[in-house]
């Protein structure tokens, strides 16, 4: 085999392994929290795959605004003008457990926001009713 050919085979490997880590990756959003796309190319069409878990505002063409509306996985496909995909990527929204603290006491769950001081956090309908189907399998 030439090493030009060799070269040529090695470069196509590089890209499709590339390619298979790019459909891969994840974008995290926390739940009721935003987060800012931007596109390398102005996109024409925005499709999220569950809108209960995650939510896409246009800013502008090439700049979407990603918001976590429920728990769970969902995807988010963005297609250029000429039908091309400019993303397809999984989208994950999860709880910031950083700042937060669950109380289990029976069925009852409580969810406090400790920054610093602890206080009842807000619950989004997803939260409640993510609570609500956790009481009802104790």
């Amino acid at each position: 085999m030439s090493i030009a050919l060799r070269g040529l085979l090695t470069g196509a490997a590089l890209m499709l392994c590339a390619a298979a880590d790019a459909g891969e990756t994840t974008i995290d959003v926390e739940l009721n929290q935003a987060k800012i796309i931007k596109l390398s190319r102005p996109a024409d069409t925005i499709v999220v795959g569950n809108p209960l878990i995650a939510d896409a505002s246009v800013q502008d063409a090439t700049t979407i605004v990603l918001t976590g509306k429920g728990f769970g996985q969902t995807n988010l496909v963005v297609l250029a003008e000429d039908g091309t995909p400019i993303v397809d990527q999984r989208v994950s929204v999860s709880r910031d457990s950083a700042s937060t603290v669950r109380i289990y006491r029976r069925a009852q769950i409580q969810t406090l926001y400790c920054a610093p001081y602890c206080e009842s956090a807000f619950k989004s309908p997803a939260e409640g009713g993510s609570d609500a189907d956790m009481a009802q399998s104790q």
